[in-house]
């Protein structure tokens, strides 16, 4: 992962942390993913929690002139996508979460906290 990617994934994680956000990994998917080179991926305990995090997140990013290319899943406010080129956000409520299960669809085993 390039070191401006990097970057970009802690400044998200320093966001979402600020909103409580539980269990945040970043996943390398660079060579893997034809979309983007990370995942930052997070839960919250409840719809309200999410849509703050992405808030957060999008206010945070804006400060520092770092524009969202797309948000998704905003308004049910249960799996929250928010695609900022080569990272890509997911917030999740934790039943969600556990049931799409990105960790082991991507592969937890190329974490960035793990690489380190």
């Amino acid at each position: 992962m390039s070191n401006i990617t990097k970057n970009l994934a802690d400044k998200i994680v320093v966001a979402a942390e600020d909103k409580k956000a539980n269990n945040v990994q970043v996943l390398d998917v660079e060579g893997i993913s034809m979309v983007t080179d990370s995942f930052v991926i997070c839960s919250a305990n409840s719809n309200t929690q999410v849509k703050a995090i992405a808030d957060n997140i999008e206010k945070e990013l804006a400060k520092e002139g770092i524009k969202m290319l797309h948000k998704e899943g905003y308004r049910d406010g249960r799996w929250v996508l928010m695609d900022y080129g080569t990272c890509i956000t997911h917030i999740f409520v934790e039943e969600e979460r556990e049931f799409y299960n990105l960790e082991r669809l991507w592969g937890a085993d190329r974490s960035v906290a793990e690489e380190e």
